[in-house]
């Protein structure tokens, strides 16, 4: 019986276990200061630096005024990839907005950041 426990034991600390992590170039992207109706488009660059595929599920965000644009395929480890969010600038004032990322990573949920202020 105790080997039975032994080999057991020994099959599992054998088996790999993978992780896929996000390393985000810049978690916030701050628009500074910009004119009312100019381009709110912006990219979040990232690399997968686990050592298996990181699949991002879905993208959501605080608000209806910014855009997710994400990756369709798995984004192997070491690779570089880019996720883009388009605000709507059609709003004065200013802005603070999250960008939840729900994915296979070891930490599921990931969650970044645009904010700026829109003048006329």
């Amino acid at each position: 019986m105790h080997k039975g426990l032994f080999f057991l034991l020994i099959f599992f600390l054998s088996l790999k276990v993978s992780a896929q992590e996000f390393e985000f170039k810049k978690e916030i992207i701050n628009y500074g200061k910009i004119k009312k109706g100019d381009d709110g488009k912006r990219i979040f660059e990232f690399t997968n630096i686990g050592d298996a595929p990181l699949i991002i599920k879905d993208i959501k965000t605080s608000c209806d005024c910014a855009v997710p644009k994400k990756p369709e395929k798995p984004i192997m480890p070491g690779e570089k990839m880019t996720l883009t969010v388009e605000y709507d600038t059609s709003k004065l004032g200013g802005f603070s907005k999250e960008i939840i990322i729900f994915s296979n990573a070891k930490e599921a949920i990931k969650r970044i950041k645009i904010k700026g202020f829109i003048s006329k």
